[in-house]
């Protein structure tokens, strides 16, 4: 699905061949500042490489309308943007810049239960929401799109190790579902030892380990 070649960014990253698999959970794991957000972000071109290329689908990535294809990538940063308003905005707000029109409360209640918030009212004020909390709902608004392909960085880095895993375990189960692929960055060996088909280790800007 994914093919880099020859990439580098700047100083933070340098990759000379790698492929990830349709259909698979990749985990990345390794330092921290190692390069790993970075890679995560060139896979749905948020940021473009200062040499080489990635080919999505067989395709340069850089031929692609970058609207259209993080539409298709859907990536959940690591601190992700709450928007202002309540939990019902939020939802609201994320199919509207997806130009989509199928608002149902039931769908957003479900989501929230998914990820844990089923405490929450969707009339409740977001920015009130603690970290974990607005994580879990930035969670929820991606998987409200239903997406076949997603970029998590660091989805449980606010949670409690009991939240953390009942998440993980809910994401992975939703792609699996999908037949889809992910590719989660985790600081977790222990995360990526269980739901990885491959991890790969990335220090110091490059390669250390792919299995």
């Amino acid at each position: 699905m994914f093919e880099l070649n020859n990439l580098k960014y700047k100083d933070i990253l340098e990759i000379d061949h790698l492929e990830i698999n349709k259909g698979e959970i990749t985990c990345i794991v390794g330092r921290s500042g190692g390069g790993k957000s970075t890679f995560l972000k060139l896979l749905n071109n948020m940021i473009s490489s200062d040499q080489g290329n990635i080919k999505f689908k067989g395709k340069n990535l850089e031929e692609y309308n970058p609207i259209k294809l993080r539409r298709e990538i859907l990536m959940l940063p690591q601190n992700p943007v709450i928007f202002s308003g309540t939990i019902r905005d939020n939802f609201s707000i994320t199919l509207q810049y997806n130009d989509l029109d199928i608002e149902n409360d039931k769908k957003y209640n479900e989501l929230l239960n998914k990820v844990g918030l089923s405490n929450q009212k969707l009339d409740s004020f977001a920015e009130k929401l603690s970290g974990g909390e607005k994580q879990r709902l930035a969670l929820a608004r991606i998987l409200l799109l239903e997406p076949d392909i997603l970029l998590l960085d660091e989805p449980s880095s606010a949670l409690d190790d009991e939240t953390e895993e009942l998440i993980i375990e809910m994401v992975v189960g939703f792609i699996n579902d999908k037949n889809g692929t992910l590719v989660m960055v985790t600081h977790s060996k222990e995360i990526a030892q269980r739901y990885a088909d491959r991890i790969i280790t990335i220090n110091e800007g490059s390669l250390d380990k792919v299995n």
